[in-house]
């Protein structure tokens, strides 16, 4: 049986969905972002206790399909976004459907309409996020970074992070470095 979950974004998530799981004594197989497939039937009572203990997490168990889908989407947005160095070979709305087997201007309105945003504003956020966490590690430059996210140039990664951040990625290092020498004062 497919359990889906909503907010299950990380790795640390996926060892607290097979933590839960373990402690409930149900058998499971695969636990990935947003979905677990348990290897028993779940009784009525196991599916509440789950669902708190869960709850307590900010993880939910998903039973509408619309809200499984939109999972599914955002699950693929960020393991693609956070997780995957590969470049595409095909668009994100090619990969998208294909992923999802579903048409991509069904995904993108019934997301739009459930979230409130696009596809792409959610995209886009996520990689601003991804842009954040690789200037803060200052292990890659600009260049490195607009590659690894798959940005067109590097003025181009600037111009997002700037319009979503208000500022420029090199003012949001500048940030970061005076703040860990104010912290080395103290």
């Amino acid at each position: 049986m497919k359990l889906y979950i909503k907010n299950m974004v990380c790795i640390r998530c996926k060892m607290l969905v097979k933590e839960e799981l373990t402690k409930l004594g149900l058998p499971f197989g695969m636990v990935e972002l947003g979905e677990a497939e348990v290897l028993s039937t779940i009784s009525a009572e196991q599916h509440s206790q789950l669902k708190s203990a869960l709850l307590k997490w900010g993880l939910e168990l998903m039973d509408d399909k619309k809200s499984i889908l939109i999972q599914k989407v955002k699950n693929v947005i960020i393991e693609l976004v956070h997780y995957t160095d590969e470049p595409l070979t095909i668009n994100f709305s090619e990969f998208l459907s294909q992923k999802l087997n579903y048409d991509y201007t069904y995904l993108a309105n019934l997301f739009s309409e459930v979230q409130g945003i696009t596809i792409e504003k959610f995209i886009i956020a996520h990689k601003i996020e991804r842009v954040k966490e690789l200037l803060v590690y200052n292990e890659l430059n600009l260049t490195q970074i607009a590659y690894l996210l798959h940005y067109s140039s590097v003025a181009h990664l600037s111009t997002q992070f700037k319009k979503v951040t208000g500022l420029t990625p090199s003012h949001f290092r500048q940030l970061k470095e005076k703040r860990r020498s104010m912290l080395d004062d103290v």
